[in-house]
């Protein structure tokens, strides 16, 4: 076997590169966390893992390159004001956010409430989550073909604060922040508003929940749309990391990584959604750095899945969303 397939431990990078790793991780992870809740909230409702979520994340994304190529964005970044650059990525980010939305709202139309209209077991709706998502895409591949679009750097990153010699930069603080303010508003979306107690009582006992004049089927749809938008403000987030991060099927890794968040954190909790993302990013980088080979970074995300899941099978958290209170 040749020397460089083998894996050794090299603690001294980890410890040199610890908190750089870390700051990384985090920012990779709240990513992860905006797409994991769209996981969560469908299988709080409907108690089913729609794997077509990853390809409404990569709609966002293609959304975001084309709304970002139109504006004049392109391989270097744009000679502009700080002001017309929020504007023009906040315009990216609501193009994102619609999107992916309505690719979400269509897949729950066309491909799932047929099912539940007839009563189609569990595995059924599993096997059309699988189907839909190489359906779109295959679809984007028909589009756009097999290569990645082209890069669209939204603006230069700048060193903002050291934190124990890790330069922390703007697209971080940006990245971090944003997720974090996103999630603890759909937190409280849920736990305060009236819309956010249907969607509580349609996850805790849906045929009650009809009969006390809950619209169920306008509760789903929102739920839907609600991980849509979060997954089109995630896509905006990933290519502000990866500029070129737009390929047909670029969203499938990224979108088992955020499903491995969402059980990690214990699927149907919302806030477990935001905790095991983080703690997947954190952990893939910090593997990384250790075994020093980027491409074992998903093997030691699963790992600790696994050993975590082995312990506590319910997740982190655990608790799910129709146990939800105020």
């Amino acid at each position: 076997m040749p020397a460089d397939t083998w894996v050794s431990f090299d603690f001294t990078a980890l410890h040199d590169q610890f908190w750089s790793a870390t700051f990384d991780g985090l920012t990779f992870g709240a990513i992860y966390a905006l797409v994991a809740l769209g996981y969560t909230l469908v299988y709080g409702v409907l108690n089913l893992i729609n794997f077509a979520h990853s390809e409404v994340f990569i709609t966002g994304a293609y959304a975001v390159v084309f709304t970002l190529s139109w504006l004049g964005f392109g391989a270097s970044p744009p000679n502009l004001s700080t002001v017309a650059i929020i504007g023009d990525l906040v315009l990216a980010c609501l193009a994102a956010m619609a999107a992916a939305a309505i690719v979400a709202l269509i897949i729950e139309r066309v491909a799932y409430k047929p099912l539940r209209d007839r009563g189609a077991p569990r595995l059924v709706f599993l096997i059309t989550a699988i189907g839909m998502s190489f359906v779109i895409q295959y679809a984007i591949f028909w589009w756009r073909g097999a290569n990645k679009e082209e890069a669209v750097i939204m603006f230069q990153a700048k060193p903002v604060f050291d934190i124990f010699g890790a330069i922390i930069t703007s697209d971080q603080v940006i990245i971090v922040t944003a997720a974090v303010v996103m999630m603890v508003a759909v937190d409280q979306f849920i736990r305060r508003t009236r819309l956010g107690r249907g969607i509580r009582a349609v996850a805790q006992d849906p045929d009650t929940a009809t009969l006390m004049g809950v619209n169920k089927e306008r509760i789903i749809m929102t739920t839907f749309v609600i991980g849509g938008v979060l997954a089109g403000a995630g896509a905006l987030f990933y290519i502000m990391k990866i500029p070129s991060g737009a390929v047909y099927n670029g969203g499938f890794i990224l979108g088992i990584k955020a499903f491995t968040a969402a059980v990690l954190g214990g699927i149907g909790n919302i806030r477990g959604a935001l905790l095991g993302g983080l703690l997947l990013g954190v952990i893939g980088n910090y593997g990384q750095v250790l075994l020093g080979r980027s491409d074992w970074t998903d093997v030691v995300c699963f790992v600790v899945l696994v050993l975590v899941l082995m312990v506590r099978p319910e997740g982190i958290l655990g608790s799910n969303l129709a146990k939800v209170r105020a």
